[in-house]
């Protein structure tokens, strides 16, 4: 026997470290990515290095043909230098403020003779080798008014030999280019290649994040499998296709599932035996007390007798119940046979039967019906058997409980997609804040009645194992309404 129907409680899980509520996807989405990001950002300064280094050997190579093209127009003539260098030469190398080429000509090495004083010189410029140059980085202060601030440059020093005597002097050429444009160079060949090694990396991490996906789609079908399923399905997961890693972890949930299946099956035999074997010792205590009853004459024991009567006939009710409560479990709704049939015919039918017995009762019991119209069939799928044990519950309550007198009304019609049956009856009716507590099991909504508490929980149990609702309202203008709401078939 199932526990009483309520919502099902939800589980919070409680990280056990700082990593446990961490999606796994993302932690191995983060190991993936972090060192894709380090190689790129390597990757990146590497580039640039590289990039510079080449744009600086292009700069140095055209700053020492510039030096030895300047150092040809420079021609020793007696105890002085011959300088043929025209002023529109002179022009057209400085006439680019951005990207000027400065020059400075010292002879001997240090005492200027020609071009821009500004230009640094050299660490060890009297030591500088014969027709070697030298290439190094410097600035230029904030003189002119073509440079109002100062510059980066990148410098050629070459130092060279005026005239063939024995003691010749020494003349040092300068040629000197900004180094904005220089680094401006190297940054666009750094974007030119760090732009396909970005878009590389993106498409790598899409390519990464599809194999998470992928790799991870066992656990999700694991998942779905889990909260898929309804509370009683205790059946095996099916993870046949998932990887190695996933069986231990299934064996583990299905060996759990199987104990607990045991368990619940161990539970139900045990009620089903007990009820079926109280049904014939009950029924023959009833049978006995009520021959006793007609032939006993002393009142005193005439009272003993009517109460165990009632306590049989109450026993026998109850496990009437209790059987028709282990027919309702889900696995035994399952097993038995669902079919389309009139809910509205058989609901009619099931009043006929009972009318006797309200008659007995002083009550009027009837269906909804007009008079002389045929009633259309409202057509609902499932067992015809435990839905019509569930009607007669709801109106077997209203005999017990609505009172002497009392008018009991069933209709059936459809609405939408939904069949909707409904009892009704004028008796004291239900307190609001009672209506949800007298659908729970071995509950009770008064003291009189031979009730035993089971009945509003067997209806409850049927028909929402049909897909359907119970609820209770109030009548109008008073009394007690029940609705049971049901899918239509198909």
């Amino acid at each position: 026997m199932s526990l009483p129907i309520a919502p099902t409680p939800q589980l919070q899980m409680r990280p056990l470290d700082g990593q446990a509520g961490v999606s796994l996807a993302r932690q191995l989405l983060l190991w993936l990515l972090l060192p894709q990001l380090v190689v790129w950002l390597a990757g990146g300064v590497a580039s640039y290095r590289l990039a510079s280094g080449y744009v600086n050997q292009a700069i140095d190579a055209s700053l020492l043909q510039a030096s030895k093209a300047l150092a040809r127009q420079l021609k020793p003539i007696g105890n002085g230098l011959l300088i043929d260098f025209p002023k529109a030469a002179q022009d057209i190398l400085e006439a680019d403020p951005s990207d000027r080429l400065l020059y400075t000509v010292s002879s001997p090495p240090g005492q200027f003779i020609l071009g821009n004083q500004s230009l640094p010189l050299p660490e060890n410029f009297e030591n500088l080798p014969l027709g070697e140059p030298q290439f190094y980085s410097g600035s230029t202060p904030a003189r002119d008014a073509r440079t109002p601030s100062p510059q980066a440059l990148r410098i050629a020093a070459l130092r060279l030999s005026l005239g063939d005597g024995p003691q010749p002097s020494t003349m040092l050429v300068q040629v000197a280019r900004s180094s904005a444009n220089r680094e401006e160079l190297a940054q666009k060949i750094l974007v030119d290649m760090l732009l396909p090694m970005s878009a590389l990396v993106l498409l790598l991490t899409l390519l990464v994040w599809a194999g998470i996906r992928a790799g991870l789609s066992p656990l999700h079908r694991l998942r779905l499998q889990v909260e898929g399923r309804a509370p009683t399905d205790l059946a095996p997961l099916q993870l046949a296709s998932a990887p190695r890693e996933l069986w231990s972890l299934a064996n583990a949930l299905n060996t759990l599932l199987a104990a607990v299946q045991s368990n619940v099956n161990t539970q139900k035999r045990f009620i089903g035996d007990a009820a079926h074997q109280l049904r014939t010792p009950l029924a023959g205590l009833k049978s006995q007390t009520e021959i006793a009853l007609q032939s006993v004459s002393d009142p005193a024991l005439r009272v003993r007798l009517e109460r165990v009567h009632e306590s049989a006939t109450r026993s026998a009710h109850l496990v009437n119940q209790l059987l028709t409560l282990a027919r309702a479990e889900p696995e035994s709704l399952m097993a038995q046979d669902r079919q389309r049939f009139d809910l509205a015919r058989m609901a009619r039918l099931l009043t006929a039967e009972l009318v006797p017995r309200a008659l007995k009762l002083n009550m009027d019991l009837g269906m909804d019906e007009d008079d002389g119209v045929v009633a259309q069939p409202v057509w609902v799928e499932g067992n015809e058997l435990l839905i019509r044990e569930a009607v007669s519950n709801l109106i077997d309550n209203a005999l017990y409980y609505a009172g002497d007198g009392a008018q009991i009304t069933v209709s059936v019609h459809s609405t939408g997609r939904r069949a909707r049956l409904c009892v009704s009856d004028n008796g004291p009716g239900i307190p609001a804040p009672e209506r949800e507590r007298v659908m729970e099991r071995f509950v009770r909504g008064t003291d009189t009645g031979n009730g035993c508490g089971l009945g509003l929980a067997i209806v409850r149990e049927i028909i929402e194992r049909h897909g359907g609702t119970v609820s209770l309202a109030e009548a109008i203008p008073h009394g007690l309404q029940v609705t049971l709401d049901l899918p239509l078939a198909v």
